[in-house]
């Protein structure tokens, strides 16, 4: 681990020299400055070679992030926020250490619960006295 690493969890960190940056004409507000200046950042980030990734985190990533990966195994993030690119590079650096983290995150298994007594007698109550509203709709007499 060297000084620079981005930290991702306990077992991964990921070199900057890894990720790389691609700027573009930001649309939206800022008047002249839209048109001459390059604010949209794009990160690149090479999930399928990345030497930082065990195969098994890697295999985790593909799963969850499929979406923002492309078919050559390159993560994409953006981020045009604001009118500096170097807040934009900071921006989307945060992004994609929120987005490796969330898809690393462990799932908590669901532990199956059953309903209360209480609960249940309280549903079938309710279904009683709903059903007792249709029933007196129909019953109603029209002259």
């Amino acid at each position: 681990m060297h000084e620079n690493d981005i930290r991702i969890n306990d077992s991964i960190d990921i070199s900057p020299s890894e990720l790389s940056f691609r700027t573009s004409r930001s649309g939206g507000p800022g008047g002249q400055n839209v048109n001459k200046v390059e604010s949209k950042v794009e990160l690149l980030f090479d999930v399928r070679n990345s030497v930082s990734l065990p195969d098994k985190e890697r295999h985790i990533i593909f799963n969850r992030l499929g979406n923002k990966i492309d078919s050559d195994g390159i993560l994409h993030i953006s981020s045009r926020i604001s009118r500096s690119q170097l807040e934009n590079r900071e921006i989307v650096v945060s992004e994609f250490i929120r987005i490796l983290r969330a898809a690393l995150k462990p799932v908590k298994k669901r532990v199956p619960t059953r309903p209360t007594k209480t609960s249940r007698e309280k549903r079938l109550k309710k279904k009683k006295i709903t059903g007792e509203k249709k029933k007196m709709r129909s019953a109603r007499i029209i002259d």
